[in-house]
């Protein structure tokens, strides 16, 4: 039996159709990571917030405080004189007598921060944020020097900056600046750990800061 010689016309096969890949199973973040994130982004963004002015304010004294002799043609001196009653400094001295007549005779608001009685001479001293008033009164006879030193706004915001004759209310509130800081500092290196894209460079960049931080101290001030 012959066999044909008539070629079979050859079927080139197309690309054949990729079947659809399966979606990889979504990378679950634990729980607690979670809400550590989320914790750290509301103490971040709220506590940023509320010490807002607190922050901006020991940004902006930690300059006046570190160059005051910019400021020091604010400083303004000046001395009176005066008669107290011999009877409040005979004895017992009334100490509260002697105070409120020096606040209303030379409109002293600051807080007594000094009261020293000796045989011959009563000293006391009125102190506030960039403020001095100083007193040297004679017992025998009454008379009395005041020396009053206005030392200029910029004295008065560095004195608040350093909670010095600031009263016992400041002193919290510079407390409280100090905690909320350092949340805010915390809550920010917190924070980056969980940005995956940004952690790296948000982690050198702290650690470039305290180096640099770190390499003045050694060099110039150590």
């Amino acid at each position: 039996m012959q066999q044909s010689t008539i070629a079979k016309p050859r079927i080139e096969e197309g690309p054949q159709p990729v079947p659809p890949r399966r979606p990889a199973a979504p990378r679950t973040t634990p729980a607690w990571k979670r809400k550590v994130a989320q914790w750290s982004r509301w103490l971040h963004i709220y506590l940023s917030m509320v010490s807002f002015a607190i922050l901006f304010f020991f940004a902006a004294t930690g300059l006046t405080l570190n160059h005051q002799d910019w400021f020091a043609s604010q400083q303004k001196t000046a001395q009176y004189k005066g008669q107290l009653n011999p009877k409040w400094l005979a004895g017992n001295v009334d100490r509260l007598d002697i105070v409120e007549y020096l606040r209303s005779h030379h409109n002293i608001t600051k807080a007594v921060n000094e009261f020293r009685v000796d045989d011959g001479q009563v000293s006391l001293s009125f102190k506030g944020p960039g403020y001095e008033a100083t007193v040297f009164i004679d017992r025998p006879t009454g008379t009395y020097d005041v020396t009053e030193t206005k030392m200029g706004l910029a004295a008065v915001l560095n004195d608040l900056h350093k909670g010095r004759d600031s009263g016992k209310a400041w002193s919290w509130l510079i407390d409280a600046s100090a905690v909320f800081m350092t949340f805010v500092s915390v809550s920010g290196i917190v924070l980056i750990l969980f940005l995956h894209k940004r952690r790296f460079s948000g982690l050198t960049s702290a650690s470039v800061g305290a180096l640099l931080c770190y390499i003045v101290y050694r060099l110039w001030v150590h």
